[in-house]
């Protein structure tokens, strides 16, 4: 596992406040299918990921599809990172 999809599990599960531990959050687990991700906690997981990550999340080319999985999420915020630095 990548240290971003560590991260992204980590922000994840303070958001959910379940008792879920990043530990047990599956990389390709849909994040509102499996875990009931709703639009409040997913507008705080978005807040949480833009702290975690020191980025500003560009919510113009950001899919539905980018938040289906914690694996294709940190896709999303690798190719972010590459954009940024190139």
């Amino acid at each position: 596992m990548s240290d971003t999809e560590s991260t992204i599990k980590t922000v994840l599960a303070g958001v959910l406040a379940s008792g879920i531990t990043p530990a047990e959050i599956r990389s390709d687990a849909d994040l509102v299918e499996e875990y009931g991700l709703d639009s409040l906690q997913t507008i705080s997981f978005l807040l949480g990921i833009e702290d975690a990550f020191d980025i500003e999340l560009d919510y113009e080319t950001l899919e539905l599809d980018h938040l289906r999985s914690v694996g294709q999420f940190a896709a999303f915020i690798g190719s972010m990172n590459r954009v940024a630095a190139g």
